[in-house]
């Protein structure tokens, strides 16, 4: 039976994990960071200043993310 086309053996840093994680852990801790911060913010009337709002928590929430997983992987990649 041939092999699967779909499967891969990274050396290093399997990249296509890191960024499964980063978008499962970003929207599972971001969403309700963002729905915490919206409390305090004040003047979000409008749709527009939701949506920044939104973009600008989720983006710092988003690189954090990444860049933990990455340096998990990284430091991890040697221990299978």
């Amino acid at each position: 039976m041939p092999e699967h086309i779909k499967t891969t053996t990274p050396e290093g840093v399997d990249y296509g994990w890191v960024m499964q994680v980063t978008f499962v852990v970003t929207i599972l801790i971001g969403a309700p960071v963002v729905a915490v911060l919206s409390l305090n913010a004040g003047a979000l009337h409008t749709w527009t200043d939701r949506a920044m709002f939104a973009l600008r928590i989720g983006s710092v929430v988003w690189i954090v993310t990444a860049i933990s997983v990455f340096l998990y992987a990284r430091r991890t990649q040697g221990q299978t």
